[in-house]
This record gives structure tokens, sequence and C-alpha cells, in this order.
């Protein structure tokens, strides 16, 4: 991870991180970096924002440093992240930025750049991007004559969703969907989207006020859908989160249908269609176990990549496979999309239960999951567990322990200032033991 931006883009305590100075700044650092790229005399940049009561202050303080560096500046308003992706390549766009931080709290918010094919930036252009804003040098500001424009353009979020329509049509007239959109940026087209396809919709969280996104709803606290989804006598529910790049789901019997099952579900379905390019699914070094050996048995093989799903997208782009994703629910299809794309995953998803006519209960069968316990400990340094001797020794220690019949991931997240503690294996009262003593030691120490 760089300076400034993470696993995905730079993120922070919006009032803190994005500071007006430092987003104006890495809008001319962004747009001269950027426009190199594309080799553009007169580069075209996309804003897009989720509803965060700080992501209009942000926009115009990036915009303005984009304009500053000579690039026409484009608004979208409150869109999808996948959204800005797809209307990248609608509108020929050189780069695009989002302005969200995906599943934190409101107060948190973020910035991250897709290239001209809609595709997140490699570590080494961020990093080219970060030296820039460093260099202690005043960034370069255009000539009086090529400064750029900055417009608004009417109904982004309207012309991905009839993207989404247009690329798959499944019909769901006989099902009903509770649907929670985490008071984010596709509050106002997933509810429209499933009901013009002719399923009966039950809205939630559909309301943001600029301070509720994600508050006890959304993919990250999935309790309420889940005794929605019982209580209407639905057939599934489906949960975004605040910028709508990943999606889970709940069954008919209100129980989570987490992002390995529908990896599994949707991996099979494409397999048996001819269209598991490569035979390759692609995953995460966090995603269960069981999705590889219910892969195994397919006879499919799955490659393990970095956390972060740029990086399951770029071993994706490498070997041609045409699916990967996290369990957290970030689903990547490039048959449709360039990124993770929960609208788009939740359709899929939707085609295969009716083709199958079996219940999302029993297509999630597919896959059994080992126990895993993930324990986050907040910490000011997330670095020196790496180092430190007794830490060492104890993940030594309880790996032996384990005896091959599990295993123990620990990596810093990139997004808020957290290490993650992942215990897997066949007894969960022994991993989540261990997760439990090393969360405290670490968390201990790193503070």
């Amino acid at each position: 991870m760089g300076k400034y931006f993470g696993t995905d883009g730079v993120r922070g305590r919006a009032t803190e991180r994005f500071q007006p100075e430092f987003v104006f700044r890495l809008g001319i650092a962004a747009a001269t970096i950027l426009a190199g790229k594309a080799g553009s005399s007169r580069p075209h940049i996309l804003i897009g924002k989720d509803t965060r009561i700080s992501g209009d202050y942000i926009e115009s303080a990036l915009a303005a440093g984009m304009a500053a560096g000579g690039c026409d500046v484009t608004l979208l308003g409150v869109i999808p992240t996948p959204g800005v992706a797809v209307m990248t390549g609608l509108l020929q766009a050189d780069a695009s930025a989002v302005i969200s931080a995906s599943h934190n709290p409101y107060y948190d918010n973020g910035i991250k750049f897709f290239d001209a094919c809609g595709y997140k930036l490699p570590d080494q252009v961020e990093e080219e991007i970060e030296r820039f804003i460093d260099s202690g040098e005043q960034l370069p500001l255009a000539s009086d004559d090529d400064l750029g424009h900055i417009d608004f353009y009417p109904n982004a979020a309207g012309e991905y969703a009839a993207w989404l329509q247009e690329a798959q049509s499944p019909d769901l007239r006989g099902l009903k969907i509770v649907v929670d959109t985490a008071n984010g940026a596709a509050s106002a087209i997933a509810g429209p989207l499933l009901e013009s396809l002719g399923g009966a919709v039950v809205c939630l969280a559909n309301k943001p006020d600029g301070c509720n996104i994600n508050l006890d709803c959304g993919s990250t606290h999935m309790e309420a859908l889940c005794k929605a989804v019982v209580a209407e006598h639905a057939d599934l529910g489906i949960a975004f989160d605040g910028d709508a790049d990943r999606m889970l789901a709940v069954d008919e019997n209100g129980n989570i249908v987490d992002g390995d099952q529908i990896l599994a579900i949707l991996a099979r379905d494409m397999k048996e269609k001819g269209e598991l390019a490569e035979n390759e699914l692609v995953i995460t070094i966090m995603n269960n176990m069981g999705l590889r050996l219910a892969m195994e048995e397919l006879g499919a093989t799955v490659y393990e990549t970095k956390v972060g799903d740029r990086y399951v997208l770029e071993r994706m782009l490498q070997s041609g496979a045409s699916i990967g994703g996290e369990q957290s629910g970030h689903i990547i299809l490039r048959q449709y999309n360039s990124t993770g794309d929960g609208e788009a995953a939740a359709l899929r998803l939707l085609t295969v239960m009716q083709e199958s006519g079996k219940p999302l209960s029993q297509l999630a069968g597919i896959m059994k999951k080992l126990p895993q316990c993930l324990i986050n400990p907040r910490v000011k340094d997330k670095e020196s567990w790496r180092t430190d001797a007794e830490i060492q020794q104890k993940i030594k220690d309880y790996t032996s322990k384990l005896a091959g019949r599990g295993r123990i991931v620990i990596r810093p997240s990139g997004t808020e200032p957290l290490i993650r503690v992942m215990t897997e294996g066949e007894d969960k009262e022994l991993i989540c033991h261990i997760a439990q003593e090393l969360a405290e030691l670490i968390g201990r120490k790193m503070s």
C-alpha cells in the first residue's frame, strides 16, 4: 500500500483525509498523470459519487483541481461505482473517478480512479500520482485558455440501469424480492430495475439522507434483510453496499448466501453452459476453503490473489478467466463489466434461479463452508506485527497446532486502521480460540 492509496483508492475520515487543499492537489495530479496515459490533447474525466454528505464538497474540490489542470470534467452525480466504469466507456472518457468509501460509515469517504477502459489503476500508476502530489513543487496549472470545463450529465444512473437491462433481462415474474440498497448509490435504481423485469419488489434502506449510508443496513448489516425476507414470504433478498459494487443474498429461509456461495453458483452455471473461460475461477486468500473444494469437484481450477478486487481482475486479464471475486460480494463478470458489479451479479444470480427452477437455498448447497472466524483489532501500527518476535512465534505455534487441518491469514486492512485476523478449519472452537488470542495480542502490541 502507498502513502495515500490503499487497496481501493484513497480513503479515510472525510474531514481529516479529504481537506479541500489535498483534494484539489490530488485532482491536478491525477488529471496530469491520467491524461498523459491516455495521450489526449484535451482530456475528459468523469466523476461519480455515492450518497455521503461529504461527497458534494469533495466532488467540487476534485473537479476544480482537474479543470485547473486542463481537463474537461463531467459530473455524473450519484451513481454506483460499476456504473461509472460503464459510463467511462459509453462516453469515451479518458478516465474517471468515484467518490465513495464503499461499505464504510458515512463520515468516511474515498476517491478511486478508473482508466479509459474502466479498469482500476495499477499500483505503479497510483505511486506516480503520489510522487506527483509530494513533489514539493507547485503543481502545473493550465494556461488561461486551456482551463477545463465542468458540466453535469443528467440521468447517468438511469443510463447505467438501462445498460444493465440490455445486458441481462431475466424474466422475474413470479419472484418476490426484498432489496436492501444500504441508503447508497443504488437506492434510486435497483428496485425499479427489478420491477421492470417483472419482479415483485420490497425495498429497504432506499432513502439516503447523507448520513445513513450503510447504517445498520446493506451487505455489512444483513439482519433486517434476513427478517424481512421471512416476514414477506419472499423468494430471496439482495443486499448491496454503499456504492453497489458488491452484493450478498438471503435465501427464502432467511439465511445469508455470501460471496463464496454466489461465486460457486455462478461458476457452476457458467461451466455447464461452456462459459467458464479457461476453466478458472479467480478468488483471494480470504475466500472459504469450501469454495475451493466445490470447484475441485466440478473439475475447475481455482487461482488465488491478494485481497482486493483489482488484483482479482489483474489475474483474470492475464489468464482470460471470466469470473472472479471475494467472499464480501465483490463479483467480477467480465462478460458484463470491468469491475465488481453488484447489480450485474444479482441479475445473473436471478437468471440462474429462474432457469433452474430451484430455490436459492438449494443452489447454495453446492458448497459446504468450513468454519471461519474473523476478528479485526483496531491498531495504530498496521505493519510492525510482521517483524514482532512474539506475534510471529504465536502464529507459528498455532499453525503447528492446526496440523494442516486449517489456516491462519493475517493482513492489514487497506481501507481502515484495522488488522484482519482470519482463522479457518474444521474445529470451530479451536479456530475461534486462535483468532481471539492472536487478535488480542496484535491489538495490544500494535496500539
